[in-house]
């Protein structure tokens, strides 16, 4: 995120800083004292688009406070030099490979005791917040005395996203300074809020445009910005009693999201508040030690590492995709929401259909979407002039790309391509959404087969990150290229593959799901087979995730890659086909495996417990699978697998990924457990020769 607000804002903030040499340069901070003797301290990470708090920048910061207690200002006001925000947060390189908790105890510790020193400084002290402010960077911010937020500021605690709560202060410092439920709230989602929200909840002091940035900052020093702090709400928490029952709510809440034997850390942080709530140096303490502990676990370690999957994968996006028009062909529900979620990105979208109603549809479902997601109202109706519905298909001539989204028929796609591509400019990149069809087939005939590319989106577009950019042997590298960049621009995730059946992602999950029926055919309920894979960690189980794709979609892809594999598919039982010949299809008509109320699968009771060789039954098909591609060259690495299935079809984040997982239990447990089950059950099980390659680092 580029703050826009910063263009406004650095002029006359940095133009202190410009008025003489700087009173204390050190290779990440600068001190300037303006001709009112305010201190302005910047932090400007050396060799990094965005500030974090590595050991370097502390062990700086602690000699600048030395320094600033030796030669007070009337105050003191930092601030950022990235263009990017205040301060993300902690440096997560210094996360990885944690293993010694007594050695991770001293480093938060001394984390501590030089915020401790920050907010005792004896003149006033205020954060100006522009951007980002993460983390460690909102525990640094709630350390001063004031916090003035700028324009697009967002604030929050995303610690629990690495298996993790807040270590530097940030559990005490924000539950003592706003509602405690709020802090918690933000603690246990790391969910961010937006300035305006950051002000009621009474985080910051001030939530201002960035021409009154310096003013708020100024009267902050001079201790006449007003602020809001505390409530009712906050002496409520103060008892054991309060704490108790809201604690008892929160553990509910977060149990509906997350297992405490899967992800410790929101419990721990409820744990935490609720025994020493309101007693500060007590608080204190059990946050070092219960970071300390987390921090160095499996779960917050595999954490850390999908962090830098994530970012690998932001890598494989970055360049220009030289695309400013989008034109996308089908306004069903991956057409409409593909064109809905790049409009919201900046795009100048066109969104073609032969159907005007289905196009009507798709409007309807982008509003809602752009009201869901963008707060400011200037934003949203911005996003929908981007947006235009194009009865006649005017858009294309153009568009630097575009994206075909219509059924999974090869002759009506390629139909499309002979009447589109003499339409289109030199230059313009055609792609498809296939989930299934190779792009082999599908650019045979085509007069320049090297602009086509595969974009197989996930559903639903606006929370699924991953882009499946699919290779074929015909494909030219620049549009390959442009195709990841374009990923990049609307802020998702390119993983290369190979066009192949299934490509990887289906190709991997599709076991998973057929497995799930053949259980269901030996006499398993539904939520049995769910309960057994919710307990192994994934984010869905495979029954609600084959009713909310769709079964008839299901079947088409089981029967496509049944008759493209030499591997064999367990057969589709003949009531599943019965159902969809029925219209039973699962989510979208309330009815499939499951009966859908208000969106939600009506599942009964669980099990209290799932049987291991059901739990080894769904999964291990999906590494044997992930081994079988990665042996294919259908995907080149094992991380971008783990990148692959945790981000498109939520493999158990807190494991790390299929081929982490098969490096944890190890390749050979792993092909004895296949071969057992391939005993018993088919030779569908039998183990993969590329397991010891996937289990590789």
């Amino acid at each position: 995120m580029n703050s826009p607000v910063y263009d406004f804002l650095a002029p006359r903030i940095m133009r202190i800083g410009a008025q003489a040499e700087p009173e204390i340069a050190m290779e990440h901070w600068r001190l300037t004292r303006d001709e009112d003797g305010i201190g302005w301290l910047a932090l400007d990470r050396a060799g990094a688009s965005a500030n974090t708090l590595g050991s370097e920048v502390l062990e700086e910061l602690d000699r600048m406070l030395g320094r600033l207690e030796e030669a007070p200002p009337r105050g003191l006001i930092l601030h950022s030099a990235k263009k990017s925000g205040f301060l993300m947060g902690a440096d997560i390189r210094e996360f990885s490979g944690w293993r010694d908790p007594e050695d991770l105890k001293r480093r938060i510790e001394r984390g501590h005791r030089l915020f401790d020193r920050l907010e005792a400084l004896p003149f006033p002290t205020v954060a100006l917040i522009h951007g980002f402010c993460l983390g460690g960077g909102l525990e640094l911010a709630l350390a001063c005395d004031y916090r003035v937020a700028v324009g697009d500021a967002r604030l929050g605690f995303p610690e629990v996203l690495l298996g993790l709560h807040p270590g530097l202060g940030g559990t005490f410092r924000s539950t003592a300074l706003i509602d405690p439920v709020e802090a918690m709230t933000m603690m246990l989602t790391g969910k961010p809020a937006h300035a305006k929200k950051a002000q009621r909840l009474g985080l910051v002091d001030a939530a201002v445009e960035p021409r009154h940035a310096e003013a708020a900052a100024r009267a902050a020093v001079e201790r006449t910005l007003r602020t809001d702090r505390g409530g009712l709400r906050a002496a409520a928490f103060g008892t054991t009693t309060g704490r108790r029952l809201a604690a008892r709510q929160m553990r509910s809440k977060t149990r509906a999201r997350a297992r405490p034997e899967h992800y410790p850390a929101p419990y721990a942080l409820i744990d935490l508040w609720e025994e020493h709530g309101g007693d500060r140096e007590a608080m204190q303490k059990a946050e070092i030690e219960s970071f300390a502990k987390l921090g160095v676990g499996d779960t917050a370690q595999n954490l850390v590492r999908v962090f830098f999957l994530r970012e690998a994968l932001k890598e494989r996006g970055k360049g220009d995709a030289d695309v400013r028009h989008l034109h996308v062909i089908g306004a069903g529900a991956m057409g409409g929401e593909i064109a809905a979620w790049c409009a919201m990105r900046g795009l100048t979208v066109t969104l073609a259909d032969l159907d005007q109603k289905a196009l009507a549809k798709a409007i309807g479902r982008a509003r809602k979407l752009c009201d869901d997601r963008l707060h400011d109202r200037a934003a949203r109706r911005d996003a929908m002039d981007r947006l235009i519905p194009d009865f006649s298909g005017d858009g294309l001539r153009h568009a630097d790309l575009v994206i075909e989204a219509i059924a999974e028929k090869l002759d009506a796609k390629r139909g499309l391509y002979e009447a589109i591509l003499p339409k289109m400019k030199d230059g313009a990149l055609l792609a498809t959404n296939t989930s299934s069809i190779p792009l082999e087939t599908l650019s045979e005939g085509l007069p320049d087969p090297g602009r086509l590319v595969g974009l197989h989106f996930f559903n639903p577009v606006s929370r699924m990150e991953l882009v499946e950019v699919v290779r074929h042997e015909r494909a030219s590298e620049d549009a390959l290229a442009r195709a990841r960049a374009f990923c990049g621009r609307i802020g998702r995730l390119p993983v290369p593959v190979e066009s192949a059946p299934g490509f990887l992602v289906n190709r991997v999950l599709t076991p998973y799901l057929l497995e799930a029926l053949v259980l269901i055919d030996q006499g398993l309920r539904p939520a049995a087979v769910d309960e057994a894979a919710l307990r192994f960690g994934m984010a869905m189980g495979p029954v609600e995730v084959a009713d909310r794709v769709g079964l008839d979609i299901c079947l088409d892809v089981a029967e496509h890659l049944k008759g493209s594999l030499a591997r064999p598919l367990p057969d589709v039982p003949g009531w599943f086909r019965e159902k969809i010949d029925r219209g039973e299809l699962g989510s979208k008509t309330g009815k499939g495996l499951y009966d859908w109320k208000s969106g939600k699968p009506e599942r009964g009771d669980s099990p209290d417990q799932a049987d291991p060789e059901v739990v080894d039954r769904l999964i291990l098909p999906m590494v044997n699978t992930a081994a079988e591609c990665l042996r294919q060259g259908i995907v080149s690495e094992p991380d971008l697998i783990d990148g692959a299935m945790i981000f498109g079809a939520g493999f158990a984040p807190f494991r790390g990924g299929p081929a982490n997982y098969a490096r944890t239990r190890g390749a050979e447990q792993i092909a004895d457990s296949l071969g057992r089950l391939a005993e018993r059950h088919g030779p569908r099980f039998t183990p993969d020769e590329g397991l010891g390659e996937l289990a590789s680092r």
